[in-house]
């Protein structure tokens, strides 16, 4: 049975009785006990770090050569919070209606609010970390607008946000490790769970210098791994960004909560060519300020600047007046592929449009520029000249950025975008304390499925990705681990463990004897077009079971024909990245069935056969208001478990955006 431990009471009260009645470890017992952490990004090293601080002895664990190379450091438009500084209105009442509503009434109300309450907390951690937002004149913070809300509650630093909040997560970590209080495992990846009695209690690790297993204790497990969004091959994540740690979890027991609900990210850098293995995300924060368009002509060969204003199509001001350039990722997106495929597009592939900054730099910045400066009519040049300034100073590393890729300077050209894959909603299914059906695992950040519903919001991941390691899982875990305390440590001579670590190392051997011919890129390359084109942006049955069927046939070629080089207790790349495409197969397969089985439209899960007369997402409350638990069985074969969505404060209403 699924149990969501959801306190009672009052929804604006849960969080504040819940951690006035939980458990606690006294410090000397916290001392005594060891917790594992898997992954470094934000989520796992503000947990780690605030662990550390407690008192617990913590071991965590990075495939990277550094925490510092977590794909946290790639988020660049900001964080949100309910700070309110602008008083336009924000409160944490409304940053956590606005995130009910962007994520289509698909997430939990209690953990939403929570993230909502906490959010402050984030802003002022970071700042005492030294965190350098940036700030307004008067010396507040400043904030700017993001998707799918109609406030500024968005704290940045330039368009590298993420790098600051994980340096500045980095050094709390470092403190822990220097005091001796978190031991750091760099270049190690987690292969297996160790359960006991039914509980996490440890895990299996490979040093992916040598090849060696470890096997390590702990008296709970948080996994902190991020999200799977490479099982499309091409997306935005990182190049190692994978699913492994989560599906070994999922294999064990751990149920994974809705994993058809992938976020498609509407502002990236079009594809150029078949030789591509990554994408690269221009910041939502683009949007603030840049404002999207596509001739109003068919099939226009002529150049942007070439195009007059009267013969563009601002078709997200047009179709959505009151948010504009500014809706929801998932709308957004979708508008841009119907543009597309409705012979709009542009560039040389005609599957882009375009961001335009023209507008705002002069009207917006430029003319705030020369008031300042006292000068009365200035002439374009002039205007153009002081906004660029100002536009430098808030975007200009991601106009560099995108200059270097793509050989066009965006202060004169309209940068081309195009929707990618971006974010997972999905995860490992967790309860309020982020527990997941294995007692004594835990999932934080992107890799469980809590917050998001079927859509996340811009700026929302940093947020809840540091909410959950500094401020949530400090109660929750104390609460399981009070129960701990009578426990001693189990010796990893135990039969569990040998067990665990042989199934490890003969899945490792079954891949290198293999020797096939296929190299392990191409079964990802192929993995991820079945995945885009029948279970990408849009949806449809036929599709959807096509891929199922595919899906399966390319994890028999795999398993009989990939080819990888080297051997195993040496330093080898393409084992590891074989390891992870496996899991990917199999993951992919399962999104396929969710896909299948979630026969309406919500948020980034568009399906074809539900959509309104307009083409805007169509739910099914009546059928689909719950949680997607997956059990895995076995191969091919999961069980459905349904959490039910109960919403007592929002009524759960059609979206709009207009």
């Amino acid at each position: 049975m699924l149990d969501s431990k959801i306190p009672a009471g009052q929804l604006s009260e849960k969080w504040t009785d819940y951690k006035g009645h939980c458990k606690l470890v006294n410090p000397a017992n916290k001392r005594k006990m060891e917790v594992i952490v898997i992954g470094t990004g934000l989520a796992g090293a503000s947990a780690a770090a605030s662990l550390g601080e407690l008192g617990y002895q913590v071991k965590a664990f990075c495939f990277q050569d550094s925490p510092r190379r977590a794909h946290s450091i790639a988020a660049q438009g900001g964080i949100n919070a309910a700070k309110n500084y602008q008083n336009d209105g924000d409160s944490v009442f409304r940053l956590f209606y606005d995130t009910i509503k962007g994520g289509d009434y698909r997430a939990r109300e209690a953990n939403v609010h929570r993230l909502a309450e906490v959010s402050v907390n984030i802003i002022d951690q970071c700042v005492a970390q030294g965190v350098p937002f940036a700030r307004e004149y008067g010396g507040l913070l400043n904030n700017r607008s993001f998707g799918g809300t109609q406030v500024k509650r968005t704290f940045y630093a330039a368009g590298q946000t993420g790098q600051q909040l994980l340096i500045g997560a980095y050094q709390a970590l470092e403190r822990q490790v220097a005091l001796g209080n978190v031991k750091m495992y760099s270049r190690h990846e987690m292969l297996e769970i160790v359960k006991i009695d039914g509980k996490a209690r440890g895990i299996i690790a490979r040093d992916l210098i040598t090849g060696k297993l470890e096997r390590h204790f702990g008296y709970a497990v948080l996994l902190c791994t991020g999200g799977y969004g490479n099982v499309f091959y091409l997306s935005t994540n990182a190049m190692g960004s994978n699913v492994t740690a989560a599906w070994k979890a999922h294999k064990q027991g751990a149920y994974f909560g809705n994993p058809c609900f992938t976020q498609i990210h509407p502002t990236c850098i079009p594809v150029s060519g078949d030789h591509q293995s990554k994408l690269t995300l221009m910041s939502e924060s683009l949007r603030n300020d840049g404002r999207i368009w596509v001739p109003k002509q068919k099939n226009d060969p002529r150049k942007a600047n070439d195009i007059p204003e009267e013969e563009r199509d601002y078709y997200l001001e047009r179709r959505y007046p009151a948010f504009g350039n500014l809706v929801p990722r998932d709308v957004a997106s979708r508008a841009a592929k119907e543009r597309c495929d409705a012979g709009y597009g542009v560039g040389t592939t005609k599957q882009a449009v375009y961001l335009d900054f023209k507008y705002n730099l002069i009207n917006k910045y430029g003319k705030t520029e020369a008031n300042k400066q006292g000068i009365e009519n200035p002439d374009m040049e002039t205007l153009i000249r002081l906004g660029k300034e100002v536009v430098k100073e808030e975007y200009g590393n991601l106009f560099d950025m995108y200059e270097k890729i793509t050989g066009e300077n965006p202060y004169e050209v309209p940068m081309r975008i195009y929707p990618a894959v971006h974010y997972t909603m999905g995860g490992l299914w967790v309860n309020y304390e982020l527990q997941t059906s294995v007692t004594g695992l835990y999932a934080l950040g992107e890799a469980n499925f809590s917050d998001h519903g079927a859509n996340r919001l811009g700026a929302s991941a940093l947020m809840q990705g540091l909410a959950d390691g500094y401020f949530v899982i400090p109660y929750t875990l104390g609460n399981y681990l009070a129960d701990e305390i009578y426990n001693k440590p189990i010796s990893t001579d135990n039969e569990a463990f040998a067990v665990a670590e042989r199934s490890v190392s003969e899945r490792i051997e079954k891949l290198m004897g293999i020797k096939g011919n296929t190299s392990v890129e191409s079964f990802h390359k192929k993995l991820g077009k079945i995945m885009w084109e029948k279970c990408g942006m849009a949806r449809n049955a036929q599709g959807l079971t096509e891929a199922i069927a595919e899906i399966q046939q390319l994890k028999k070629e795999f398993w009989s024909n990939v080819k990888i080089p080297g051997d195993i207790n040496e330093f080898n790349p393409e084992l590891d990245k074989a390891g992870r495409v496996a899991d990917f197969i199999e993951l992919g397969e399962l999104m396929c069935k969710d896909a299948l089985q979630r026969n309406e439209s919500c948020g980034g899960h568009f399906r074809e056969e539900s959509q309104t007369e307009e083409g805007e997402a169509m739910r099914h409350d009546d059928q689909f208001m719950y949680v997607s638990a997956w059990e895995y069985k076995a191969d091919s074969e999961w069980e459905l478990h349904k959490e039910e969505l109960k919403y007592d404060v929002i009524k759960p209403s059609q979206r709009n955006y207009k």
